[in-house]
């Protein structure tokens, strides 16, 4: 009677079904440092925008403009680029803030829509979008932004969640009476809340990643405005321009100091949310 030859399963071969299973993202692994750096963008991108629009004195549609271009730009050196590279990924990040806090001024102030309007039919919009990329996509994970198409989902979803962010942060502190302070603490406090229900809880992280994402943005939204309003209004009055620079300045340092690394993702995709 013959002994069965177990198959023999070289190194190589494993090595080759790893990176089969498994690609390479083309955005950043979600540790703290990337939520560290995600809020100083958010704060860049309030007081980076209106120190075009107010410092520069251009108004909300021309800011507008032109931060869309930057945006557009940036949004499409990120989409060729063939791996992920930090100081891409985050100039992108940033120039969704900035857009978005003229975008989310321009159409609360200048259209005259309000806080509450803006706030409302940007959460719709971004609950589209979201609804749109799971369904072409089966998947509104970030694990999976490895491809073209996935990539324009993730960044039209982004720049909403940034502009909503810009109009929630304003609506808290200035329609609801917190202040810029009280903004911020409130903002805050969701966060933990999100942190909590990550470490706590088996609620989809999904979920959580989006939660905190959008509300990353009007913490920073709060925080740029107590950083650069006038003091009769309860900011610091610091210069905007002063300002930006020193968060632009961190947030360099942090990607030269702290590396961090692309994403992976499942070879194939899971309908996890």
């Amino acid at each position: 009677m013959d002994t069965p030859i177990a198959p023999v399963t070289l190194k190589g071969d494993c090595r080759m079904n790893d990176a089969q299973g498994t690609a390479l993202s083309k955005v950043p692994e979600v540790t703290l440092t990337f939520w560290v750096i995600k809020i100083l963008a958010t704060t860049l991108g309030e007081t980076g925008g209106d120190a075009v629009t107010m410092s520069m004195d251009l108004g909300y549609a021309i800011g507008t403009g032109i931060f869309f271009g930057v945006f557009i730009l940036a949004v499409a050196a990120q989409i060729a680029a063939k791996s992920f590279h930090p100081s891409l990924y985050w100039t992108t990040i940033v120039a969704t803030t900035t857009v978005g806090t003229t975008m989310a001024d321009f159409a609360d102030r200048s259209m005259g829509i309000g806080y509450a309007g803006g706030s409302t039919i940007l959460l719709l919009a971004l609950m589209v979008s979201l609804a749109i990329w799971r369904w072409f996509e089966g998947s509104v994970s970030v694990n999976t932004v490895a491809t073209p198409r996935v990539e324009v989902f993730y960044w039209v979803t982004i720049l909403f969640s940034q502009t909503l962010g810009t109009a929630l942060g304003d609506w808290m502190a200035d329609t609801n009476g917190l202040g810029y302070q009280g903004g911020a603490l409130a903002f805050g406090a969701a966060l933990t809340l999100v942190a909590a229900a990550y470490f706590l809880t088996n609620v989809s992280r999904v979920l959580l990643f989006w939660l905190a994402f959008i509300l990353t943005r009007p913490l920073g939204a709060t925080l740029g405005d107590l950083l650069d309003k006038p003091l009769a209004d309860g900011g610091l009055a610091i210069s905007r321009f002063y300002a930006s620079t020193l968060l632009a300045v961190f947030i360099v340092a942090m990607i030269v100091l702290l590396p961090q690394r692309a994403g992976m993702h499942p070879g194939k995709r899971q309908r996890d949310v």
